[in-house]
């Protein structure tokens, strides 16, 4: 996988959306996630790791160490199992241990360092968000819970965003008898006229060379899935989605040189002189006060 990072990063990950819906909610019948208070569109840590995961998994397609470990329809049990495998181990469905399974952990204190080490090794979603894999309970053998270097947080619009509901017409009738009295049937969709928003990341390189080894191409690879996760994923209801801006803080040492938020603080998005109702990404200023940054920080604008 290459070398471990050896830099602490933070970075701004700045997207918008323009008639579409960035993340649904299921509790507000699927339109845009707001903030109640102030109005602000929310998009979810966990809808962004997908969308990374699912850029990893078209570029790195059947790579060795570059698999996906949270699938859609796939168990997780799946891979745990194959972890178990390369130790010699076959699942049982039986409560109680097999004389194999207590033979190795007699001999081999150290197997669910060496399970943990396997799903880091051949996962990347794994070495880079990290993972609970504690589902091989009933056998005693256990995965473990493996904290990620990159953690998210929410990504939150700029300005307060629109929730608008369109109502839309299909010409396809769903049964024969409705067929008999109408020849339309009606429908709503929920979008964002427009909206930018900022998404902030973290990036411990104490945790990848403790837990995971996330590595050098790794986060060549994060910074790849970042500025494309729209490019690959486009679809009627997410609108026109597109990553506009990666501003990236890369640190001089592993534990960093400066707390994170001064350098979230000291990049600006605000709206041009004139612009009530935002429309486009033209329509903002995004600016980085480097007198607040350490001299020690370095800063990348991508994109």
């Amino acid at each position: 996988m290459g070398d471990v990072i050896k830099n602490r990063y933070e970075f701004v990950v700045l997207f918008d959306v323009e008639n579409g819906n960035p993340n649904g909610d299921p509790d507000a019948g699927n339109m845009p996630r707001i903030d109640p208070e102030s109005g602000l569109g929310l998009v979810t840590d966990v809808c962004i790791k997908r969308k990374i995961r699912n850029y990893v998994e078209t570029v790195k397609e059947d790579e060795k160490g570059y698999g996906i470990y949270i699938k859609e329809d796939v168990p997780l049990n799946k891979s745990d199992r194959n972890a178990c495998k390369s130790l010699g181990v076959e699942e049982t469905e039986d409560k109680k241990l097999t004389e194999e399974i207590k033979k190795l952990k007699k001999s081999d204190p150290d197997v669910d360092r060496k399970l943990r080490d396997y799903m880091c090794e051949n996962f990347y979603d794994i070495r880079t968000f990290g993972a609970v894999m504690t589902t091989f309970v009933k056998a005693s053998l256990n995965c473990g819970q493996v904290r990620g270097p990159v953690q998210l947080g929410f990504a939150r619009s700029i300005d307060p965003i629109i929730s608008q509901e369109v109502t839309i017409t299909r010409v396809a009738i769903t049964t024969e008898k409705d067929a008999e009295n109408k020849s339309t049937e009606m429908g709503r969709k929920s979008i964002v006229p427009y909206g930018l928003y900022r998404l902030e990341g973290y990036i411990s390189a104490n945790l990848a060379r403790k837990v995971t080894g996330f590595s050098e191409e790794d986060l060549d690879l994060l910074w790849d899935a970042l500025i494309n996760m729209f490019e690959n994923d486009h679809s009627a209801a997410r609108g026109k989605m597109a990553v506009r801006e990666l501003i990236v803080f890369k640190h001089s040492k592993e534990l960093g040189d400066c707390p994170a938020y001064k350098l979230f603080d000291s990049v600006e998005v605000k709206k041009m002189d004139g612009i009530e109702y935002p429309r486009r990404y033209q329509d903002y200023i995004v600016e980085i006060h480097n007198d607040n940054i350490p001299d020690s920080v370095e800063v990348k604008r991508m994109v």
